[in-house]
C-alpha cells in the first residue's frame, strides 16, 4: 500500500502522538510528569506537520482513499486541516519564493532585535495564510470540489474532536492537545524563517538554507534537505540526501549547508546575528503589499496532496 517503505517511520511517529495523548488524556495523574509529557507531544505533533508537508507534495500511499484518511489523521496530529497546507505553501511560497507572490516571505520578519522574528514571524504572516486560504477556497470550490470537499472532512473533523475533547476535560484538552497542536503550526512556519531569510531567491542553488545533521534529518524525514526539495518538490523525502549530494552540494554556497540548527538559531537570534550566505547584514525593508497568486485550477496538477488532478 505504501509508495515508500520509508513511511514506516513517521507513521510510527504518529501512533506514537495517538498513544502518548491517549495516556496523557485520560489516564496521566496530575503530577510534575504533565509538562515533560505535554513536550513529548509538542515533539510528535511537529513531526506530523512535517509529514503533513511531505504529504501535499508526495501522497505516501497508492491509492488516493487512504491519502485521504491519512491526511484525516495527520489533521489530528497537526491541528489544523492538510489541504489547507497547498494554497500558501505549495502554491505560493514554492512557486514564488521570496517575492511579492510568497505570502511567507521571510522579508516580513521586521523586529531588528532578530530573536523577536523567531517568537513572531508565525504571527506575523498568520492573516496573510488566513486570507490565502479563504481566497483559493473561493476560487476553487466549483472548479475541483473535490479538493474542496476534503478540506471540509479534514476540517470538520479536527472541530468535532476538539470539541468533545474540551467538554470532557477542558484543562486537558488544551495542555495536551491545543498547546502541541500550536507549538506544531508554529514550529513548521518558522522553519521557513531559517531556510530561505538570507539566501538569493535569484540563485540557481542559493535560494534556501539546508540543515544537513543526520540526526536532525532523521527526526524531520530530511526535511534539512531544503534546496533540492524546492528543486524537485514532487520528490519522496527519503531520496532528498542522495540527491542533494549528487546534485546539489557541488553548486551550493558552503556556507549555506549548515551543520546545526542549534549553532545557526544561537548565533543567529540569541546573538543577534542576521547576515547572509556572504556574511552581509540583511536589510529590515518593508515587505510591500501582497501581490496576486492564485493560479487557474489546470496549471496546478502535482499540488493538491491526496486530491491530485488525473494525469
Amino acid at each position: 500500500m505504501l509508495r515508500y517503505r520509508a513511511d514506516l517511520r513517521p507513521l510510527a511517529f504518529q501512533a506514537i502522538y495517538f498513544g502518548l495523548f491517549a495516556y496523557a488524556m485520560f489516564w496521566l495523574p496530575w503530577s510534575w510528569w504533565a509538562l515533560p509529557v505535554t513536550l513529548g507531544l509538542c515533539l510528535f505533533a511537529f513531526t506530523g506537520a512535517v509529514q503533513t508537508h511531505n504529504a501535499v507534495h508526495s501522497p505516501i500511499f497508492r491509492a488516493r482513499w487512504l491519502n485521504k484518511l491519512y491526511q484525516v489523521g495527520l489533521t489530528l496530529t497537526y491541528g489544523h486541516p492538510v489541504s489547507s497546507y497547498v494554497p500558501g505553501h505549495n502554491l505560493s511560497h514554492h512557486k514564488h519564493t521570496q517575492t511579492g507572490r510568497d505570502i511567507m516571505r521571510t522579508s516580513k520578519a521586521s523586529f531588528r532585535w532578530h530573536l523577536l522574528n523567531l517568537f513572531g514571524f508565525f504571527f506575523r504572516i498568520a492573516p496573510a495564510t488566513t486570507r490565502a486560504d479563504i481566497q483559493y477556497i473561493a476560487a476553487t470550490r466549483h472548479q475541483h470540489p473535490r479538493w474542496f470537499r476534503q478540506l471540509l472532512f479534514e476540517a470538520g473533523v479536527l472541530v468535532l474532536v476538539t470539541g468533545v475533547l474540551l467538554y470532557l476535560d477542558w484543562v486537558r484538552a488544551v495542555l495536551f492537545w491545543v498547546v502541541p497542536h500550536l507549538y506544531a503550526q508554529w514550529g513548521i512556519v518558522t522553519m521557513n524563517l531559517l531556510q530561505h531569510d538570507g539566501c538569493d531567491q535569484d540563485h540557481a542553488y542559493n535560494h534556501s538554507r539546508n540543515f544537513v545533521s543526520p540526526l536532525l534529518n532523521w527526526w524531520t524525514m530530511n526535511n534539512g534537505y531544503h534546496g533540492i526539495h524546492h528543486e524537485r518538490p514532487g520528490t519522496h523525502w527519503s531520496r532528498l540526501p542522495e540527491l542533494h549530494a549528487r546534485l546539489y552540494q557541488p553548486h551550493v554556497h558552503p556556507a549555506l549547508d549548515e551543520p546545526s540548527m542549534i549553532a545557526y538559531v544561537w548565533r543567529t537570534f540569541v546573538l543577534n546575528r542576521r547576515i547572509d550566505y556572504l556574511g552581509r547584514p540583511v536589510p529590515v525593508v518593508p515587505p510591500g503589499r501582497d501581490e496576486p497568486w492564485i493560479p487557474r485550477i489546470e496549471e496546478i496538477p502535482d499540488d493538491l496532496g491526496a486530491e491530485r488532478l488525473p494525469t
